[in-house]
Formats: C-alpha cells, structure tokens, sequence
C-alpha cells in the first residue's frame, strides 16, 4: 500500500478520533485529552492513537481506561465515518511528548531569566 495513502488514512482517522473522543460522555474521559498522532499499520488491522491528557497522573490513568473501554465504540463510528474495507482495532496510547515539550521549554525560560539576571 502506498506510504501517501497510509498517511492521508492517519490524518482521517486522527480527526474522527478527535471529534469522536470529544463526543463521549464518560466521566473519567478529562476535557483536556488530545490525539497526538495516530498510526494504522498498513494491512489495516491495527490503529494506535496516541493522546495526551492534561493533568495529573490519576488523572491521565482515569482517561486511558475511559477510553480503553470505548474502545469498541470508537472503532465502530471511525468504520461508519470513514467506510473502509477493514475497521482497524483502536488502541490507545498515553503519549507524554507534550509534557515533556513544556518542561524544556520551562527550563529554556528559566536559564533566560538567570542569563539577564546575571547582566
């Protein structure tokens, strides 16, 4: 299957994804969770989406068995919206680059402020 095909697929599915997370009513799903990427493997049968949760640990854990339990929901309406031949199973993945991309961007702040203090 082509590379290009497989890339517009990722980008369809982690829309719906998105819109369809947003869609749930489980409490335990927090407001601020985000798709981050999502990667269909090129026979179609698996789908990993990756999200971020802003939060707490807790929290994050309460959202990724939110979502783990959706699971077969969310496969079913990405089949519904999208109408491809196979429906890959979701799989949910907690993704920690956002965090981990405002700690160094914290720490980037703090030696700019030690930087002028020093002048």
């Amino acid at each position: 299957m082509s590379i290009n095909r497989i890339n517009r697929i990722n980008e369809e599915v982690k829309k719906e994804v998105s819109d369809i997370i947003r869609g749930l009513k489980d409490p335990r799903i927090g407001e601020m969770t985000s798709v981050v990427a999502v990667d269909v493997t090129k026979d179609m049968r698996w789908c990993k989406v990756f999200i971020s949760v802003f939060g707490d640990e807790r929290q994050q854990k309460s959202t990724l068995d939110g979502l783990k339990s959706a699971a077969g929901f969310v496969r079913k309406e990405i089949g519904q919206r999208l109408g491809l031949r196979y429906t890959p199973e979701v799989l949910f993945n907690l993704d920690h680059s956002i965090e981990h991309g405002a700690h160094i961007n914290q720490i980037l702040h703090d030696i700019g402020d030690e930087s002028h203090r020093k002048e």
